[in-house]
This record gives structure tokens, sequence and C-alpha cells, in this order.
């Protein structure tokens, strides 16, 4: 039994190195099939090499600082709080981590960025116009009276915008969203975020990075205090009103005392109005001594709650190039080629054997 095992085991390989030495002898005599396939794909290659543009990319990182209220500010707000004053203490963490670099990504702050105004050959355009200009798309557009007199003017307003004008901006955002625009986070643990801006043209990359950035960044730094400076804008309000009603009601005691001048003692009824007057300015004094206070409080509050933005490197020009560069071409091209023809081969072969 054992010798006859070993009978079949050797017949197996021997059927094995057959049929290697034919599959060798078959591809040996289509080699100038495959060879012409290698040169047309290095061609091929070469080819694309020469027409793909190269492609420039921005990067721009920074750090956030988000100031978190401190021990005395704490029991500051703690003791207002307990009087029923809101100062706006705690701007919450709705844009944090990976909820920022989404934020950066989104098709609000993208567009909004899109209708910035940037200075290109002495004129100002928005970056939807460069882009558009750049990907050469009026070119296309000549024939089509919808499209042919759209205009992307710069800081233009987004509610006066037609559906056509949604339509590009949407777009050119899923182009930027899907191969251009890369925001990342380094680590969890620090607060340091990067944005990389690809595309084919220099210039464009540099100026849409920085505009998103500041876009963003003014959008972040609105929101997390935006509370806090609405509560300071009405305490100012009512500091002003209070202190107008004061300067009203010193006048008023001014004018009654006027009025009592060398007043009959016997006639204490003339001199109501002025006492009256003189409680208002005590009311008032003491309502503006303390709304001044609340004031102050909530502008260190404010100051608290607004985060620091801080860009620790920017896109310097000339900006890093991707080239595909012709050797990668040609052997990329000449491999894949002659690959796919060896398959092509391989599979005629067993068709035709069956």
């Amino acid at each position: 039994m054992d010798n006859l095992q070993t009978q079949k085991d050797e017949v197996s390989l021997k059927e094995l190195i057959q049929k290697v030495n034919e599959w060798k002898s078959y591809l040996l005599h289509k080699k100038k099939i495959i060879g012409l396939a290698v040169l047309l794909g290095a061609v091929l290659g070469l080819t694309y090499s020469l027409l793909k543009k190269p492609l420039y990319t921005a990067t721009l990182t920074f750090a956030l600082e988000d100031e978190k209220t401190g021990s005395g500010l704490g029991g500051a707000l703690g003791l207002a709080s307990s009087f029923g004053i809101d100062l706006g203490g705690g701007g919450g963490s709705i844009f944090t981590g990976s909820n920022l670099t989404e934020l950066f990504k989104s098709r609000s702050m993208v567009e909004q960025t899109l209708l910035s105004p940037v200075t290109i050959d002495g004129k100002v355009i928005s970056l939807a116009e460069m882009y558009i200009q750049n990907n050469k798309w009026r070119t296309s557009w000549s024939d089509n009276p919808k499209l042919k007199k759209i205009v992307f003017l710069p800081n233009a307003d987004r509610k006066k915008f037609t559906r056509v004008n949604d339509s590009i901006l949407g777009v050119i955002y899923q182009n930027l969203s899907k191969s251009s625009l890369l925001v990342a986070q380094k680590d969890k643990k620090i607060s340091i975020i990067s944005i990389d801006v690809t595309s084919n043209n220099e210039l464009f990359s540099l100026y849409f990075c920085q505009a998103l950035a500041k876009q963003v960044g003014k959008f972040y730094i609105d929101t997390k205090s935006k509370k806090a400076r609405m509560n300071m804008e009405i305490l100012e309000h009512q500091v002003d009103s209070i202190r107008s009603e004061l300067n009203g009601a010193i006048t008023g005691v001014a004018i009654a005392n006027d009025n009592t001048f060398n007043l009959n003692p016997a006639l204490n009824v003339r001199r109501a109005p002025s006492a009256r007057r003189q409680v208002d300015v005590q009311a008032n004094t003491a309502i503006l001594t303390e709304l001044v206070k609340q004031s102050e409080l909530a502008k260190v509050t404010l100051r608290k709650e607004t985060p620091l933005i801080q860009v620790i490197d920017r896109p310097i020009l000339p900006l890093p190039i991707d080239r595909f560069g012709k050797a990668k071409g040609i052997l990329f091209g000449g491999i894949l080629a002659g690959l796919l023809c060896v398959i092509g081969l391989t599979v005629k072969k067993i068709l035709n054997e069956l």
C-alpha cells in the first residue's frame, strides 16, 4: 500500500511539472504579444504622467486653548447664580475633538469659504470663481444660457442664490470634500489640528486653506462665547439705562430744590417732589453700583469663554508638489499591461481547452 501511494505521489508531481512546463512554453510562444502589451502599457503610462497635472498641498496647523473657568471666577459665578444672575459661563463642548474636525468639512463652512475674496492678476474674485476658472468650466458653459451668466461675487448673500448657484456650489463642495480637503487631529490628547488642501493650482490650495481656517476660527469663537457675549451686552444696556435714569433723577432733585427755595417751613407738602426724587437717586445709585459689578464680571467671563486659536505652521510658497513621474508611469504602465495580457492569454487557453 505504501509503494502504491508513493507511485501516485510521483505521478502527481510529474503531472504538475509537465503542466508548468506546458504553460511556460505557451507563454514563451506568446512573448511577442506580451512584449507588445508591455510596450503599449509603458507608452500609455508615460502619456498619463505627461498629461497628469502636479498636485500642490497647502498645510496649516493650529492649536486650541479653551481656558476653563478658574476657581476664583467659579466662586464668583456661583455667588452670582445664587442671586438668580446668569453671566453666561460654560460655553459647552459642542465643538471639541472629532466634532471640530467635522466642522471644517461641513458644507456651510466650505461654501462660506468659497465666497471669500482673493486677488488674482489685480482683480478681486471669489474662491468659487477661481475654482471655476481653474477647471475651465466656463468653456463648457458657453452654450448654456443659464450657466453662462452665473458669477459668484465675493461675500455674496447666500440667501439670494438661485437653484443653479446652489447646484454649482454643491458640486464644488463634493469635489473638495472627497479628494482635496483633509482635516485631522494628530492626537486626541493634543489639541493640535492640521488642515491639508490639495489641488492642481498652487494659489488656490494656499488661499483656500488660509480662508477656511479663518472662517471656521471666527465661527468657532463666536459660537463658544455667544452666550457670555449676549449676557454682557444685556448688562451693558441695563447699565446705560439706569445711568440715564440716575442722571434724570439727579436733575429732578435739583429742579425740586430750586422750586422750594426759601419755602415757608409750614408748607412741607411742597417738599414731597424733592423727597421722591431723592429716593429715586438713592435707588438708582444702588442698582447702578450692582449692575456695574455684574457687567465687569461678565466681561471677565467673556474673556474666559473666548478660546484662543494659535496658528503654529502656515502654508508657505512654494508648496510641496506631488508629481506622477515619467519613470513611475512607464514602470507601472508596463507591469500592469503585461500582467493583464498574461491573465487574458491564460483565460483564453483555459476556455479553449474546455
